[in-house]
């Protein structure tokens, strides 16, 4: 199998990387199936894609027959049969719960032909721990978008040491068909490449705010005006979303037992208000008026 053999993409979640991941394959040509278990999320999804679409065109990205053609490619349903029966690619982005996805790879396992390609999305759950819910594990990868995924170029590659070799080609392959810029892991690590480097800002950030050293304002402040980095730390969380900060950090206590892994009070606090950041309205700082 190559890359020219991929003519069909199953994206399982429509949240947030979902949908963007779904909409991002059907411009560049693929048939591609988003799938959800809840329906007002693959509302949301459609919604956006119906905005998004049209959006480019009247930035002069996309041609009128270019998203026409775009939204023809997608399509959206709550079955995961009719998804994923048909697909050579399947790209998992659902919540970071490791029972969860193991459960959706077994199911995937069972559907979709033998000579397809598993990848999930986790930006912290390496695929060696899903894997052997298969029986292609030889198949099964991380194939790590980040957020935006419509707009940020980086996609990691992680090649475990169950992963062939082929299937990392036709992985790598796939990211530049998709017009990203693909790095290669060698070895699986826990946070992968660029969150490991981002976990340690984060962490001595909010450190720092705990300590009361600084507000998270004024540190992300210093990180934009100092480090030139595109935004701070805490804005990051906020676009990200802080349940999946607080759910990361959780995983990561429970796999270490280090309880430096736990995710800190001021961030607990907001997790456990339902203050997730820009989707629903307010995290570290307050987005109702943004609209």
């Amino acid at each position: 199998m190559t890359i020219d053999d991929v003519k069909n993409i199953c994206v399982v979640g429509a949240g947030n990387m979902g949908h963007q991941i779904a909409t991002l394959c059907a411009i560049t040509g693929y048939k591609t199936t988003c799938t959800d278990v809840k329906p007002e999320i693959l509302q949301k999804a459609e919604a956006f894609v119906d905005k998004y679409l049209p959006g480019r065109v009247a930035k002069g990205k996309l041609t009128e027959e270019q998203a026409k053609q775009a939204r023809a490619n997608l399509t959206f349903t709550s079955s995961l049969e009719d998804a994923a029966k048909d697909a050579d690619y399947v790209i998992e982005a659902v919540i970071e719960v490791v029972d969860l996805k193991r459960r959706i790879f077994a199911d995937l396992d069972r559907i979709t032909p033998k000579h397809t390609i598993l990848a999930s999305n986790s930006s912290a759950i390496v695929s060696s721990r899903i894997a052997d819910a298969t029986s292609r594990p030889d198949k099964v990868v991380n194939l790590h978008f980040f957020n935006p995924a419509l707009v940020m170029k980086l996609v990691e590659v992680v090649q475990g040491p169950h992963v062939s070799d082929e299937t990392t080609k036709i992985s790598m392959d796939l990211c530049l068909k998709l017009d990203k810029v693909p790095v290669h892991l060698k070895k699986e690590v826990n946070g992968f490449l660029l969150n490991r480097i981002f976990f340690a800002i984060t962490k001595e950030a909010q450190w720092l705010l705990e300590m009361g050293v600084a507000s998270y304002e004024d540190i992300d402040k210093a990180c934009v005006y100092g480090a030139g980095h595109p935004m701070g730390p805490f804005r990051l969380q906020d676009l990200t979303g802080i349940d999946l900060a607080y759910i990361m950090g959780m995983e990561n206590f429970r796999r270490t037992g280090d309880t430096s892994e736990l995710p800190p009070p001021s961030l607990c606090e907001r997790y456990f208000r339902g203050e997730y950041g820009e989707k629903t309205g307010k995290g570290w700082y307050d987005y109702s008026k943004k609209k």
